[in-house]
């Protein structure tokens, strides 16, 4: 009787292999390499600013990003505000913020314009690049970008519309915190998700933790003030409120981008509720569509941008435009950006970008 020899496998080709030439194969040594992200930073401190450095500025501006006709950053204009910023007293800028429309940018946009004002202003005012993201991978992407091309700081937002857990949150932020100065921003009305204090009270564990921009409301904000946490008020309609009354160490302000000089002296001069009460018809008006909306309408009507607009964003009626010709005659022409006279532009006047 024939004996048989017993095969394991065989081949596409018909070619049989007896089981004792198979061998295993072993993993690759880089399968099992947890990460070999290294950080991307540069130890040269010239220009470096601390994160108390950071701690102490009291009107930050979410600046306006200006438009050509074709979509492209108008940055003869953009300059144009910066320094109207710092002639009025700003102490930082967010750049690419929510006002700034960082959302409408790609990366390449976003970056260059953060390394342009560094550039042309770092040494006279603050820059805080908005490098955050929904996506970890591209916000430390960013935030290292934006530290390598000179700016003073990062704002930082919670994860949106793809939410995480309350330890989700944590291990997202301590993956930028290490990169330098950070500002976490609480806005749960865009991103659907509170960052409650026991999560910023971890977090400020990190040296490099700067402080809070919360928009939950003035009580959210004694409750970090008062165990020693700095925050900014994201509300320009609280923030009078929230610097003498509540502690907060200043604003992250969207009507500074109008009124400049007047929410310095909101900030800087003492408790004044009189021209709190003056600014509050105004700041009700900018915030009636979803900001950026209406500052770009006004910035506009004031002649100091062109009425260029990218989509999905579009302007204000032209009911609101007349309201903000009459604001502007009772505040005083003399507090607003700009030199030209405030006007009612006609819907012909603006144009609408879809492709930028």
């Amino acid at each position: 009787m024939a004996t048989f020899k017993t095969y394991s496998s065989v081949c596409t080709t018909g070619i049989a292999f007896p089981r004792s030439s198979y061998r295993k194969p072993k993993p690759t040594q880089a399968a099992i390499v947890p990460s070999f992200h290294l950080p991307m930073r540069s130890s040269e401190v010239k220009n470096r600013t601390s994160t108390e450095d950071i701690k102490s500025l009291r009107l930050i501006t979410a600046i306006k990003t200006p438009y050509l006709p074709d979509g492209r950053f108008d940055l003869e204009a953009y300059d144009d505000l910066m320094n109207t910023q710092i002639e009025n007293g700003a102490e930082g800028v967010i750049v690419g913020g929510t006002t700034g429309e960082g959302q409408l940018m790609s990366w390449d946009e976003h970056i260059m314009l953060i390394g342009h004002t560094v550039n042309c202003f770092g040494g006279k005012i603050k820059v805080i690049g908005n490098t955050g993201s929904n996506s970890t991978r591209e916000a430390i992407h960013a935030t290292e970008q934006g530290f390598a091309v000179g700016m003073h700081a990062a704002l930082h937002i919670n994860p949106y519309y793809g939410k995480t857990s309350l330890n989700g949150l944590i291990s997202h932020f301590d993956s930028v915190l290490s990169m330098g100065p950070t500002i976490i921003y609480n806005v749960p009305s865009r991103t659907g998700q509170d960052i409650p204090p026991h999560i910023i009270q971890t977090l400020a564990k990190s040296v490099s933790l700067a402080g809070v921009k919360e928009c939950v409301g003035n009580d959210r904000i004694k409750q970090y003030t008062d165990n020693g946490i700095v925050v900014w008020s994201g509300n320009d309609d609280q923030c009078h409120d929230a610097r003498w009354g509540y502690g907060a160490t200043g604003v992250i302000s969207v009507v500074s981008n109008l009124v400049p000089g007047l929410i310095r002296e909101l900030m800087f001069a003492g408790n004044n509720p009189a021209l709190n009460s003056k600014l509050l018809p105004l700041i009700d008006w900018l915030f009636h569509e979803p900001n950026p909306i209406g500052l770009n309408t006004a910035l506009a009507q004031l002649g100091v941008v062109r009425p260029v607009f990218r989509l999905p964003y579009v302007p204000l009626r032209v009911e609101k435009r007349i309201e903000f010709v009459n604001l502007v005659k009772n505040i005083g022409r003399k507090h607003f950006v700009g030199e030209k006279d405030v006007e009612v532009l006609d819907d012909n006047d603006f144009i609408m970008v879809r492709r930028y």
